[in-house]
C-alpha cells in the first residue's frame, strides 16, 4: 500500500455521528452457510443494500412489486476498485445462477445493464416435500 504524507485527526464529540456509513449486514460474517462468500462480495452486496433507497425513491418497483436497482460492472469495477475480471467473479458470487442466492440479476438486452434484485439476506426454511400417496392396488 503506497504510504502518503498525510496524518489523520481524532474524531471529538459529537463528530462521529455527521457521516453516512455502508452497513452490512452481521449475518454475513457470523452465520456458517455464508462462511465461504469472499469479503469483498460481502462489502458488495452492502453497497447493494444502500442502492435499494435510491432505487425505492426512484419508485423502481416491478409489477410483483418487486425493488430493483441498476448496478452496472462499470460501478461494480469503481466502487470496489477492480478490474473486469473480478468484478464479474464478485458478481457471480452473490448471483442466483453461479453463487450463494443474494442477487437475481435480470438481462435486459444488449448493451443495458442487467436489473438486479437485492434478495434478503434472512433465510427461510425450505419447506419439507409432501411425499405422494401411494395408489391402492
Amino acid at each position: 500500500m503506497a504510504k502518503y504524507d498525510v496524518t489523520f485527526d481524532y474524531f471529538h464529540g459529537y463528530e462521529s455521528e455527521q457521516f453516512a456509513f455502508y452497513r452490512i449486514p452481521k449475518v454475513l460474517f457470523t452465520d456458517d452457510y455464508f462462511r465461504n462468500l469472499s469479503s469483498d462480495a460481502k462489502v458488495l452486496y452492502g453497497l447493494m443494500l444502500d442502492r435499494m433507497a435510491l432505487s425505492m425513491k426512484n419508485r423502481w418497483i416491478d409489477e410483483e412489486n418487486r425493488v430493483y436497482i441498476i448496478f452496472s460492472l462499470e460501478q461494480v469495477m469503481m466502487y470496489m476498485n477492480c478490474g473486469r475480471d473480478k468484478g464479474m467473479k464478485t458478481l457471480a458470487e452473490l448471483d442466483t445462477k453461479k453463487g450463494i442466492g443474494l442477487i437475481e440479476r435480470v438481462k435486459q438486452g444488449f448493451g443495458k445493464p442487467d436489473v438486479i434484485y437485492v434478495k434478503s439476506f434472512v433465510m427461510k426454511e425450505k419447506p419439507e416435500p409432501v411425499p405422494e400417496p401411494e395408489p391402492e392396488g
